[in-house]
């Protein structure tokens, strides 16, 4: 197979893969048989045609190579562990929790179990034993696949698992250690026709940013929406080596790491990356030659603080962000380092990326983008009906009469849940925006995070992003506090940039940029200043939970 070094990467001026997009719009469908299973269309199709292709790159936490997987040796590994998972009695249903940190093992891990009908629950590396448990009661899950860190966890859990296996030695006699699976299951067969489209293929727990997180349970055909992903948004084509920064328990691993990257024939960068700072994520950007990068908000936040001339940077050629909205001063900034633009993207765990920007479509920065091909969005009223542009309603997503591939069919075991949210015809996510002129789309906030203050409706987004054009300001999350006059105020908490100190005249400093950049109603009446923000296991900042130290007077007055 190729060392990686010697793919044939696209330059960083090659034509978009999405030139038109209204006529993609018009144009693209998803077909999916009848009779489909993801790792067998996908995965085990590119090991036929293209058996030494580069497949996955596996790396450590300081960017050496541990592991170089072509197709057929990706395919090999899925079909081991199905084979071993069928002969540890595992079948077609059975519910799988999988929660390990960015390994080559995480890939056998979640096919071999998609490739028999089995159903695999990727779950966060931080999860709590409590966590754990949780997931397990919800589900049933009777298999664990983790490592020796995780299986301490798993055992403190105390629930009832039939099988447990653990990447690495094996902690006690309990646990059969992963590598075993291919001897185990050397003299099973694999079935030709394991799966239906609407049979399942995985299941993620939501990131719980307000309550405990419900079930979603995706079928077979959602790996075929992630080609939307991987062709229109991350604009791969074969040759590109894409990175996508992400937890393996987070729906984002299935946005960038899995099936779409797959189908458009790119290979995919998984690093086993510790706590991130900016000269290590160079660092693998520039000596992997990675072309196609995609991280958080957060992480960017993070790396335009560094120092971008210290590093090659040239084989980049398109970047990406998603998970919440990416402010304008962070754009710019990462332009000014490295020339590229980044294109944020909008989705769910409950779906594919619905809202974006492409290479060949102007951006507006502060913009979510416009709707992806296969997707039909719109911005209602509380009551499903259409409202005049520029103004602030809900984000749905179109269900009928034509069900787009890659929306979930509803919460697992949550009919309440999946009542609530589905209004025929429409899906609502549960975020806020506008849509201008053009068929931009402009986020506003979480429902529950939108703050009303003296009749005013103000979006948390819009104070964060001009907190952040400030230098002095790293990160913020602005939430509302009741108020007996105002019913809210705005809130500001705040993470300083390196070489500045929290004091009174700053918090002043800090109220009086957002006056002069936003409308004078929308500045903080309160500015704290933090180490870090709470956030949840994806990397999403828990507003709730400000709110709540809040109401329980943790936050006395401004620093």
């Amino acid at each position: 197979m190729n060392h990686p070094q010697e793919l044939k990467r696209p330059d960083r001026d090659c034509a978009p893969r999405l030139t038109d997009l209204a006529a993609e719009r018009d144009t693209y469908r998803v077909a999916t048989p009848e009779r489909f299973n993801a790792v067998r269309a996908i995965v085990e199709r590119w090991a036929t045609e293209d058996p030494d292709a580069l497949a996955v790159l596996s790396l450590d936490a300081n960017g050496e190579i541990t592991a170089a997987q072509s197709s057929s040796e990706l395919a090999a590994s899925a079909a081991d562990t199905a084979r071993g998972l069928l002969a540890l009695g595992v079948s077609k249903g059975d519910y799988v929790f999988v929660m390990l940190p960015r390994l080559p093992q995480w890939y056998a891990a979640l096919l071999g179990a998609m490739r028999i009908g089995a159903i695999p629950m990727p779950a966060p590396n931080l999860l709590t034993a409590k966590d754990i448990a949780y997931r397990l009661k919800q589900t049933g899950a009777k298999v664990v696949i983790t490592d020796a860190g995780g299986a301490a966890k798993v055992d403190q859990a105390n629930q009832p698992i039939d099988v447990r296996l653990c990447v690495g030695a094996a902690p006690t006699d309990e646990w059969i250690a992963f590598d075993e699976l291919a001897a185990r299951g050397a003299s099973e067969s694999l079935p030709e026709d394991p799966t239906s489209a609407e049979d399942p293929l995985l299941l993620y727990f939501t990131s719980g940013t307000v309550a405990h997180p419900k079930m979603v349970q995706h079928v077979q055909s959602y790996a075929l929406a992630h080609v939307g992903t991987a062709r229109f948004w991350h604009d791969l084509r074969p040759g590109d080596l894409h990175w996508t920064v992400t937890d393996t328990g987070w729906a984002k691993a299935a946005w960038g790491t899995l099936f779409g990257q797959m189908h458009e024939r790119a290979a995919i960068l998984n690093v086993a990356l510790g706590r991130p700072d900016a000269d290590t994520i160079f660092k693998i950007l520039a000596n992997h030659k990675v072309t196609s990068f995609c991280a958080p908000p957060t992480l960017y936040r993070l790396l335009v603080q560094g120092d971008f001339r210290k590093h090659d940077l040239s084989a980049l050629r398109h970047c990406t962000s998603a998970g919440e909205p990416l402010n304008p001063e962070v754009i710019r900034a990462w332009s000014n380092g490295t020339g590229l633009q980044i294109y944020d993207g909008y989705g769910q765990t409950e779906t594919s990326v619905l809202i974006a920007n492409y290479r060949s479509m102007a951006i507006r920065p502060g913009s979510m983008g416009r709707p992806v091909p296969g997707w039909e969005m719109a911005v209602v009223d509380d009551g499903g009906q259409p409202i005049e542009v520029g103004t602030v309603g809900n984000i749905v997503v179109r269900y009928e009469p034509d069900r787009p591939t890659g929306l979930f069919p509803g919460y697992h075991l949550r009919p309440d849940a999946t009542a609530e949210a589905f209004k025929a015809p429409y899906y609502f996510t549960g975020d806020k925006a506008a849509v201008d002129e053009d068929g931009y789309f402009w986020f506003e906030g979480r429902s529950d995070d939108v703050i009303t203050s003296s009749a005013y409706r103000i979006g948390p987004f819009e104070v964060e992003s001009a907190l952040i054009e400030h230098p002095a300001v790293m990160e913020a999350a602005v939430v509302g506090k009741d108020d007996p006059e105002r019913t809210q105020i705005v809130v500001a908490f705040v993470i300083l940039s390196a070489g500045h100190a929290p004091s009174p005249a700053l918090a002043q400093e800090l109220q009086d940029h957002v006056k002069a950049t936003t409308a004078p109603y929308k500045y903080p009446r309160e500015v704290h200043f933090l180490e870090e923000l709470p956030k949840t296991v994806s990397g999403k900042i828990r507003r709730t939970e400000l709110r709540g130290r809040l109401r329980a007077g943790e936050f006395p007055g401004v620093v």
